[in-house]
């Protein structure tokens, strides 16, 4: 069974980028292009791996994982901020309920290693800003 990624970006040329590279790994990829429908596309379809932009309209990313957070059946899906505000939103993003930062620009050769980290069902993945 193929593993879901919501993948939460509000600038389509970026989220058409990563949803195909994410799809060329082989996983299925449901959007959202704002904060407010990533809640309601997460609590419907639980995915196995979130990408939250941090910077998102509606409602930003910080509120939306905080959102997904109450619900018990997100409680423990990976939800990896990215972020083009350098280290302003590292902590911020780690108190709200984010298991990880990443920092854009991604560099998309090294995407499908992270994503493969959090979705392989052996690790135990460790609050860790990734530097790109």
């Amino acid at each position: 069974m193929k593993k879901l990624v919501l993948l939460v970006e509000d600038y389509q040329d970026i989220r058409e980028m990563m949803r195909m590279l994410l799809s060329s790994y082989g996983y299925d990829v449901v959007e959202a292009s704002d904060g407010y429908r990533a809640v309601e596309l997460a609590v419907e379809r639980r995915p196995d791996l979130i990408l939250m932009d941090m910077a998102m309209p509606v409602l930003d990313g910080l509120d939306s994982v905080r959102a997904m957070r109450q619900h018990e059946g997100l409680a423990d899906v990976p939800i990896l901020a990215v972020t083009a505000y350098g280290d302003f939103y590292d902590q911020r993003a780690l108190d709200a309920g984010c298991t990880d930062v990443l920092h854009k620009p991604l560099d998309f050769e090294q995407l499908r290693p992270i994503v493969q980290r959090y979705l392989d069902a052996e690790a135990e993945p460790s609050s860790q800003s990734w530097d790109r």
